[in-house]
């Protein structure tokens, strides 16, 4: 017989703190989504209220258990600012610049071959550099392509937004979401390169064939000769080296950069964390290819970890309650303890929340609840990566990289995108790359392809 999947806490708070703790919870969320209202304000308004009954109810013993709680999700945030400084130093040096010009010059600004190179492009960018400084480096990018070969910078951007996504499934560090993921599960590097990194191609590919559809009427896709001609011309013009003052610092930058990354890759088998390995890399950046480093420091992304840091006391305190694992159980019998159902219901749930509220709290709050509903672990950790990653395709503000594409066409090209033409676009997406996954994801587990955490 079957050990149950849900093992019931001891030491459960009463129904009504559950519900008022899940209620301030959610007001919380309402609060990031809000756009007037500041996502990090909301979330330490609502750490400190919880924190506040939390001690006064009773649901922690003393003070001291809040931290804790929050101490075992700290290498979180040395893999978020190692990994910002060796960015920044890297964007500095001129090399993600580069790479893009030498790209632009080989498609030879052909509308067709240099969409197809950009969202390739994009797709590396993000599954290395992690979607923020990626999506800054490429919007910027884009903007100034556009303008010197009249094209519509609308469909570039917002294909890089829905392509950004897709390379964020990558690997452990190519978005937060994972990061978060893999700290709880104990997921390796590698781990990511066999399990999601294939889906990673898959949904890009989905994206691609979306979007070309999507965007039929919106480029050149077939030129003539002539146009060609007159479009190599003005390539020939545009210099990779303009932003690179120092060759030896570009080196210095694209050798720092590799190394970081197979540092990630050898993690486990060295015995090391990830956290280490991201802030040995930002503090060789600093070392040996810097410039300004207190400039290089404070554009670390402060707001975020304070944001996380807020997050995860609400967390810790709902959890505490043991209102998330009454949360398993509803999602367990929905399932009919079936562990082949799970999988489906939780890609298809963290998805759509991800759409609507943001994919970072998203997985701040399924992660106890994957924890709680026991075996099988594996494909529900890797439905938590796809579902909440691939789900910010669907709306404005599902993820970071579709925000950034829609104010950067606002603010720069005075292009506006709306809602309705979003959810058309992403949207349609969206639902075709999540029921992709969900079949990639059963099918791993009908042929027991997981590798074992």
């Amino acid at each position: 017989m079957e050990a149950p999947l849900f093992a019931a806490t001891e030491h459960a708070s009463p129904a009504w703190v559950m519900v008022l703790f899940g209620v301030i919870m959610l007001l919380t969320y309402v609060g990031v989504a809000y756009e007037r209202f500041h996502k990090t304000v909301a979330a330490l308004c609502g750490a400190a209220v919880l924190t506040a009954l939390a001690l006064g109810l009773g649901v922690f013993d003393e003070y001291r258990s809040i931290h804790e709680h929050l101490a075992r999700d700290l290498n979180i945030f040395g893999v978020i600012i190692g990994t910002g400084i060796l960015v920044d130093v890297t964007g500095k040096s001129g090399l993600f610049h580069f790479l893009s010009m030498l790209i632009v010059r080989g498609t030879g600004g052909r509308a067709a071959r240099l969409y197809l190179a950009i969202c390739g492009l994009t797709f590396v960018f993000v599954a290395l550099l992690t979607i923020v400084p990626a999506m800054l480096i490429l919007s910027s990018l884009v903007l100034v392509i556009c303008r010197s070969l009249d094209y519509s910078p609308k469909p570039y951007l917002l294909s890089v937004a829905l392509c950004a996504n897709s390379g964020a499934i990558v690997t452990f560090a190519s978005g937060l979401p994972n990061i978060m993921i893999g700290t709880a599960a104990g997921i390796p590097y590698m781990h990511f390169l066999r399990v999601s990194a294939p889906y990673a191609l898959i949904s890009l590919l989905i994206a691609l064939v979306t979007l070309r559809i999507s965007f039929r009427r919106d480029l050149p896709w077939r030129q003539s000769r002539e146009a060609v001609d007159a479009l190599r011309a003005r390539i020939q013009e545009f210099d990779p080296w303009a932003l690179v003052q120092s060759g030896a610092v570009l080196v210095r930058s694209a050798v720092i950069l590799g190394l970081t990354v197979i540092g990630f890759a050898l993690a486990q088998p060295l015995g090391v964390g990830m956290d280490f390995v991201a802030m040995v890399g930002g503090t060789a950046a600093l070392l040996f290819a810097g410039h300004g480093v207190e400039d290089t420091i404070a554009k670390v992304n402060w707001t975020v970890i304070l944001f996380f840091t807020g997050l995860f006391v609400i967390i810790a305190c709902v959890e505490a309650t043991g209102a998330l694992e009454v949360l398993a159980e509803v999602v367990i019998s929905l399932s009919g303890e079936r562990p082949v159902m799970l999988v489906p219901i939780l890609t298809m749930f963290s998805a759509v929340a991800s759409a609507i509220v943001d994919n970072i709290p998203v997985a701040a709050t399924l992660i106890p609840i994957v924890r709680h509903i026991g075996e099988p672990f594996e494909p529900l950790w890797w439905s938590l990566v796809l579902g909440c990653n691939l789900g910010g395709n669907a709306t404005p503000i599902g993820s970071i990289s579709c925000v950034i594409a829609i104010h950067t066409l606002h603010k720069e090209a005075h292009i506006h995108v709306g809602w309705g033409e979003f959810l058309k676009l992403g949207g349609m997406t969206m639902l075709i790359q999540v029921a992709g996954a969900i079949v990639y994801l059963l099918l791993l587990y009908a042929l027991k392809l997981y590798p074992q955490l």
